[in-house]
């Protein structure tokens, strides 16, 4: 019986430091919190969001330009990193929603984010759109400006 207690104590304590290990990764990495194809600024830029409440507003003012209800879950805030919203800008066709982010960077006070080029599949809908995502990055990064960086 002691064997099979410690067996299962073992398991657990493996399971909590994979854990704990893959936690640590991801506070290295740009984690995307929400992105969408509409409703952002005419103009690329970026905000520090602060707090629960201001990510809330922030994600439901952003779909509510779209003329849509949020269709996602609000995401909690996470009080250990910084969260970013960023407006990609206005864009004449395709879907520029940005799913995935590569690496980020700090260099003379800019944050580099590195997401995916985005390829046209050929002819498109011509349809004005105004993505935007909301993304973390470490507390500890200083940045005032923020630079996207596409790659393949």
């Amino acid at each position: 019986m002691n064997k099979l207690l410690m067996l299962l104590l073992a398991v657990i304590m493996s399971c909590t430091n994979a854990s704990s290990q893959k936690s640590k990764d991801m506070q290295a990495k740009g984690e995307i919190l929400a992105s969408e194809t509409q409703g952002g600024a005419d103009q690329a830029g970026f905000k520090i969001i602060k707090d629960q409440t201001e990510l809330k507003n922030s994600i439901i003012e952003n779909f509510s330009k779209s003329g849509m209800e949020p269709v996602m879950e609000i995401p909690v805030f996470q009080k250990d990193k910084k969260v970013v919203l960023y407006n990609l800008g206005t864009f004449n066709s395709g879907d520029h929603k940005v799913n995935e982010i590569k690496s980020i960077s700090v260099k003379d006070n800019v944050l580099y984010v590195e997401i995916p080029e985005y390829e046209s599949g050929g002819m498109a809908i011509q349809v004005m759109s105004n993505p935007w995502f909301i993304f973390s990055v470490p507390s500890n990064y200083q940045f005032t400006s923020v630079e996207l960086k596409y790659s393949k």
